[in-house]
This record gives structure tokens, C-alpha cells and sequence, in this order.
């Protein structure tokens, strides 16, 4: 169903009072009429413009209302707490980017009103987008475009939610050409729907947008590939953009995703939605989880033609992108054309203890590629390319110290090494290596499932429920504990991970189509435990809203060699 506003807002379910007390970013209370917005309420408290260090130059893009992300327009009805949401916060950061591909898709309707537009995987700080005919965008066209956005933000538009009937909605989305947002509407049953409108254009609400379209001052339209991409400013300096860095192997994703997805015939929520509750969901899953082990078999394929040379394998990809299934399931089909993979495990090459170095706040840094015996790793590597006997070393987590493992093993002609960690795609860690001698695999969860045709699923979201269900499942944290650290997660993967994955020679997306389904039986109920004072409510309640949207599947159709599997249990292999 479509997310409902905040409850101070809900104008259906509560008695209004005449005068409200509302508590400003936990400062101060100050008495307001019923029924202002929360943009009047701040201007009547001097927020026009941040007061904090870091943000005053930047006028308030939403609010939390209750710790629930709202909508500045939106008539506060209820004694609550407001808090303003900056553009150099994450959640800023996302209903700027939001609120652009709003104006895009305005600026498409208005200028090729018969072509559709669609949004895709974020790529080098920015959207892809492109037109589902698959011509490709002429420089007229962006030009066309950009100076429409450009138009609309010297306009400097109001941009609204108002309520529709569902029937009037879904009549609009249908003459909108717009066939994803109504195959999503299929599964919302409530009688009034809300959209975002600006200037007689409509979209589903998905997410709260800025107030007016002269807040989106920062952007760049891009020729990229056969579409175009949005790019956005950097989030903690919201008035600067990035130079361009091109990852060639997203965009390699992106189409061998869309040319699935043309199998699948699924390529949103909406559309996944209707298969479900179709009852064709069981043989979906089976051709999704086909297709999954083709591509590992044509990485098979590839490593073998290079059997002569390729003695190493490294993998590495975010948290939670399934890299360890990846591995045991390739090495499945390496043994099927005859190889004999050997697991080398990261972990138990860590310096130790002792010499582990600090990050800022003091404490062990164990991401850090210093904390890994990087000379020990490679000399190892070199004497098994040179035929040599070695001993893998184990790792005593309770001293913190290397020990021997009485594990001596030789590398055969027919045998290969298979290296997972985050530090796989980064040079540092095989310097000594030769090129030829290695071969890195990025792994990561790269859904381009979308909400609808202009919403996009975030991928971080997509792996964050892949880790909270796998968290609470194996590792006893409920979903505070995983929203509270994903920050620091994410910290790491900017660091370590996102840099180098444009080295990799192959890319795996690890990104099942059907999963969210099955992950929303898991989610929905840890995330209901969040509660409004809680400090990591505003992440919960955003993906369950997200997830509503989402007709749950049942866990029996998964099969038990899934990457999935490797999150929500039984599993055939041992982890």
C-alpha cells in the first residue's frame, strides 16, 4: 500500500485541536494554530536557513515529524516534535536526488509526452535514465531537457501532495503511459491515493520531495551510453558536484540486468506484484535462480580458457552482497569442468593483535588493509605458483595471534586458489602478484528492480534487509543493532570497496529478482519493533514503507543452493 503521512498529519484519523505545542529540533516549544505546514512553523521559528554548524547556508528540504520523514508542505494536526532535514544529511541528500528525478520526468512528459521514461542503477553520482524504446538521446533532447529543468527551478514551482481517488489515479498513470506506476497501483487498496504535483504534472508519492523546485539549484544532465545521466552534488557540500568517474562495469550490469529482466518479464515492484498473485511465482523463482547460475557458469567458462595463467581468484563487493554463496557456488561449477578450488581464508592473515593499527577514535581498525599481513599473504601465494608446499596459517581470535594449522597444501595443475575479502579488488593486497596470475571478481547486489517507472529501489537498502534479516537470524541483533552500524559499514565500503571496483575483470550482481518478497516476511516484523523514540525509527519506518509496498513471498520456493539462502537460513552450505 502507499505509505500514510506521519500521524500528527493524518487529517482522517484525529480530532483537530485548535492550538498545538510543537517541540523544534529538541530545543524549544512554541504554541502554532492548528494546521500550519511544518515550512510555516519553521519560518515563524527563524529555520528558514540551518542554524547548526555545517548547515547554514541550506534551507530545509523535509522534516521529521515524531522522527518520521514528511513533506515540509504538510498541515501539522497534532502535538509532536519537528526537526528539519538538511540537504547534507543522508536523508536530505535523498529527497534532493528524489525531487530531481521528479523534475526529469516532469521535463520528459512536457517535451516527448509519448515516450517513457525510466530510472535505473545510480551510477557515478548520478541516476541512469533512459527511454524504454531504446532510441537513443539526441543532444537536442538533453539539451531540450536540461533547459526545461533549468526553466522550472527559475519558476521556482510549489510542489504539492494532494489525494486522488484510486480510480482517478490509476485512470492518470494509465493514460501517462506510465506502466509500472500502475501495476503498482494493483496493489494499493486504499480509496484515496497521494501525489506529488507541480504544475499540473502528477506522480505517485513515493517519498516526501523538496517543497518548491527552486531548492534544486545543483545538478547535471549528461549524454551517457544510449541515455542520460542525472548527476547530483556531492552530500556533505550539497553546492559542489564531483568530477564525472565512469565504472564501466555498473553500466555492464545494468544491461545484462535488463536483458533478464526481459526474460523474467518483471522489471519493477508492480510487475513482480502480479506475478505473485498470479501463482506463477514458484517457476519465476526457478528461472531467476537459472539464470543466476548461468552467468557464474560462463565466469566458469572464462576462467577456464585462462587455466594456463589464472592461478588466483579474488573477490570482494559490499556487505551483504552474498559474496560467500558466490564463491562456494562458483567453485561448484569449477569442479564441474574439472578443477579443484581451494578456499584461502582472509581473515586468518590479520597481523596480530598487538600490531593492529587504531582508527581516529583509538580503536582497532580491522577493515583497514594495514591490518592484514600483506608480505606473509603474497610470499605464501608466490611459493604455491612456484610449486612449493605451504603452511595456511589459523588465526586464534582469543590471542589475537597467528598459530600454526598443521594445513599444508600445494597448488596441482588442476587446482586453483579462491580468495574472498574487501580488500580483493585493491592492488595493495597482491602487489607482488602478476597480473596475469589473478583474476578479480566484484560481486555486489545490483537490483534494477524499480518501485515504479521514476522510483528507483536503493541498492544500499536492498543489501541493508539482506543484513538485517541475516543478523538477527545468525548473529542474535535485532534491527536496531544493524540499522545503528550501517553507517560504519557504509563508511568502509567508501573507503575500501567503491574505489577499486572499476578494477575488477568481472562483475557479479548477486541480485535476485524475487527476494525482496521473501525478505519482506523476515523484515517487516524487526522492523515494526523500532519504535518513534528510537534514534534509528527514520531508516526503519522508510523501508517499511518501501516494503508495504511489496506482495510477500513464501521462503519454501527458495531453493537450498540460493545466494539468499546464505540470509535467511537452511542453507546447503556451511558457512
Amino acid at each position: 500500500m502507499t505509505s500514510l503521512p506521519p500521524a500528527a498529519i493524518r487529517l482522517y484519523y484525529i480530532f483537530t485541536m485548535d492550538t498545538l505545542t510543537v517541540n523544534i529540533d529538541g530545543l524549544n516549544d512554541i504554541s502554532v494554530p492548528a494546521g500550519l505546514s511544518a515550512q510555516d512553523i519553521f519560518e515563524r521559528a527563524g529555520l528558514t536557513k540551518g542554524s547548526s554548524e555545517g548547515t547554514a547556508a541550506f534551507a530545509p528540504l523535509a522534516v521529521f515529524v515524531n522522527n518520521e520523514l514528511a513533506a515540509l508542505s504538510a498541515p501539522i494536526n497534532a502535538n509532536c516534535s519537528l526537526s528539519p532535514v538538511y540537504p547534507d544529511s543522508p536523508m536530505g541528500a535523498e529527497v534532493y536526488r528524489r525531487s530531481l528525478c521528479f523534475l526529469l520526468a516532469m521535463a520528459a512528459r512536457e517535451i516527448v509526452p509519448k515516450r517513457r521514461l525510466m530510472v535505473s542503477m545510480a551510477i557515478g553520482n548520478g541516476y541512469y535514465h533512459y527511454f524504454d524504446d531504446s532510441e537513443p538521446i539526441s543532444p537536442q533532447l538533453l539539451e531540450a531537457l536540461s533547459a526545461r529543468m533549468r526553466n522550472y527551478i527559475a519558476s521556482d514551482l510549489p510542489i504539492r501532495i494532494i489525494m486522488h481517488s484510486w480510480n482517478d489515479a490509476l485512470e492518470y498513470f494509465d493514460q501517462s503511459n506510465q506502466a509500472d506506476t500502475v501495476a503498482l497501483m494493483e496493489y494499493i487498496n486504499d480509496p484515496f491515493v497521494q501525489l506529488n504535483e507541480c504544475d499540473g504534472y502528477r506522480d505517485l508519492h513515493i517519498a516526501p520531495l523538496v517543497p518548491c523546485t527552486g531548492l534544486l539549484s545543483v545538478w547535471e544532465l549528461i549524454p551517457y551510453r544510449r541515455g542520460m545521466l542525472l548527476r547530483f552534488p556531492h552530500t556533505k557540500n550539497p553546492y559542489e558536484m564531483d568530477p564525472f568517474s565512469d565504472i564501466p562495469v555498473l553500466y555492464e550490469i545494468a544491461e545484462e540486468y535488463e536483458q533478464k529482466a526481459k526474460v523474467l518479464n518483471a522489471g519493477s515492484i508492480g510487475a513482480l506484484n502480479r506475478i505473485n498473485q498470479s501463482r506463477n511465482i514458484q517457476d519465476f523463482v526457478l528461472v531467476a535462480e537459472a539464470l543466476q547460475n548461468k552467468k557464474l557458469a560462463a565466469i566458469a567458462d572464462q576462467i577456464a580458457e585462462t587455466s594456463d595463467k589464472t592461478k588466483v581468484i579474488l573477490i570482494a563487493g559490499p556487505s551483504s552482497s552474498g559474496k560467500t554463496t558466490s564463491a562456494k557456488k562458483l567453485s561448484v561449477q569449477l569442479r564441474a569442468l574439472g578443477f579443484k578450488p581451494i578456499h584461502i581464508e582472509l581473515d586468518n592473515y590479520f597481523v596480530d593483535r598487538s600490531r593492529t593499527p587504531l582508527d581516529k577514535d583509538g580503536k582497532p581498525d580491522y577493515e583497514c588493509l594495514e591490518a592484514l599481513d600483506v608480505e606473509f599473504l603474497n610470499q605464501q601465494l608466490l611459493d604455491l605458483f612456484d610449486g612449493k608446499e605451504v603452511e595456511l596459517p589459523n588465526l586464534d581470535f582469543k590471542s589475537g595471534t597467528r598459530k600454526a594449522s598443521g594445513n599444508v597444501i600445494s597448488l596441482k595443475n588442476n587446482e586453483i586458489l579462491i580468495l574472498e575479502g574487501i580488500h580483493g579488488l585493491n592492488e595493495r593486497l597482491t602487489p607482488h602478484i602478476p597480473a596475469e596470475n589473478k583474476l578479480k571478481i566484484y560481486v555486489s547486489a545490483l537490483t534494477q528492480l524499480n518501485v515504479d517507472d521514476h522510483n528507483r529501489v536503493r541498492t544500499t537498502d536492498y543489501r541493508l534487509l539482506r543484513r538485517m534479516v541475516r543478523d538477527y537470524n545468525f548473529r542474535g541483533h535485532d534491527a536496531r543493532a544493524t540499522l545503528g552500524m550501517w553507517s560504519s559499514v557504509q563508511r568502509g565500503e567508501r573507503l575500501y570497496i567503491f574505489p577499486f571496483q572499476g578494477s575488477a575483470n568481472i562483475a557479479f550482481n548477486s541480485a535476485l529478482d524475487y527476494e525482496l518478497g521473501v525478505l519482506k516476511v523476515f523484515a517487516e516484523p524487526l522492523l515494526r519493533a523500532v519504535k518513534p523514540h528510537h534514534p534509528e525509527y527514520p531508516d526503519a519506518r522508510r523501508i517499511q514503507a518501501f516494503i508495504s509496498r511489496i506482495s510477500p513471498i513464501s521462503p519454501q520456493y527458495v531453493p537450498s543452493d540460493s545466494i539468499l539462502r546464505e540470509f535467511i537460513g537452511s542453507s546447503v552450505f556451511k558457512y
